[in-house]
């Protein structure tokens, strides 16, 4: 009989702790806000086409460089974007498997593009899409409400500064400029 009662009384600790999980989990979630969870998806998303893009990249670049950074893309947000799944599960968002219309449409451009066209075309839009993304690591990092969310909006902010710098340097190699949208000057 005590045996019996042991068991029930394990079995019912088992079963709140499981519950205390399952609400602290619920509590993690609870902490992200709306903002959080649009710039993890735009995240993981934006890491979705820099793995895809990169492959192309390697595959169609005409210079060394253009092929070397298109598999620094696939190397680093591969990474990130293993990183920030885990994230993802932790504040109840689902990874996207798939490109943006906009990301898709950018990669039929391209692979319709070969040699030197191919290259600047990439840089261009690599150059575009790093400034962007620097911004929006920089705004979650600095004013997000999930910790989680803010810790890996830091450390991928730190990665796409990292890439912004390597692209502007293969862009002046190239002469490559674009049009910044915040001052309309050059780069």
């Amino acid at each position: 009989m005590k045996f019996k009662r042991m068991l029930g009384i394990s079995a019912m600790g088992c079963l709140a702790l499981l519950f205390l999980a399952a609400v602290a989990s619920q509590a993690q979630a609870g902490q992200a806000s709306a903002a959080d969870k649009t710039f993890v998806k735009a995240a993981l998303k934006g890491g979705n086409a820099e793995i895809e893009l990169g492959k192309l990249a390697t595959q169609k670049g005409a210079s060394d460089d253009v092929k070397q950074f298109g598999q620094q893309m696939v190397d680093d947000h591969g990474r990130l974007g293993d990183q920030m799944k885990s994230v993802a599960g932790q504040i109840g968002v689902e990874p996207p498997t798939t490109l943006t219309p906009m990301d898709k449409a950018l990669e039929v451009r391209l692979q319709a593009l070969s040699g030197d066209d191919f290259d600047k075309a990439y840089i261009k839009a690599m150059l575009k899409d790093h400034e962007k993304d620097l911004a929006a690591f920089q705004k979650e990092a600095n004013t997000g409400t999930s910790s989680a969310v803010k810790d890996a909006a830091a450390q991928g902010q730190q990665v796409v500064s990292a890439h912004l710098d390597m692209i502007r340097e293969i862009a002046a190699a190239h002469n490559v400029t674009v049009q910044s949208k915040a001052d309309g000057s050059a780069q």
